[in-house]
């Protein structure tokens, strides 16, 4: 496995990772860009908790039209631990696009937006096809 790419630019090879979340960069310029979005502490899971049971909820209503579009706990477990997924979501420009989604007064709109995004669409396929199995 060759160098792996800036996970800023996308263009040079990178040579450092964020001492916070590890993701890959080449240069200081990057590295501040990057942290103009702050990041989080990356933590290895366990194998006896793969996903927290219980979440922070940032006070923002759930609204589920059906029963069944609740995910169970073995699959947010199978999400939690699937390693591609972990890869994908260290992607700067799909953290971009979920914050949008989270922070938006309309987040259907931004949804519809994102899924217009390659790292988006990855990433929702990718998770798709984890919980079906």
């Amino acid at each position: 496995m060759g160098p792996k790419k800036c996970e800023v630019c996308e263009d040079a090879h990178s040579k450092y990772k964020c001492p916070t979340c590890l993701i890959a960069y080449c240069s200081l310029p990057c590295f501040k860009k990057h942290k103009e979005i702050p990041c989080q502490k990356v933590e290895p899971i366990k194998e006896e908790k793969a996903c927290p049971s219980s979440t922070k909820n940032d006070d923002k209503p759930s609204y589920v039209d059906e029963e069944s579009e609740v995910l169970q706990e073995s699959q947010l477990q199978s999400v939690a631990s699937c390693n591609e997924i972990r890869s994908l979501v260290k992607n700067e420009k799909l953290q971009k696009l979920v914050y949008n989604i989270d922070s938006s007064a309309d987040p259907e709109s931004e949804l519809d937006k994102a899924m217009e995004e390659e790292p988006f669409r990855l990433f929702t396929q990718k998770i798709l096809s984890t919980i079906a199995t």
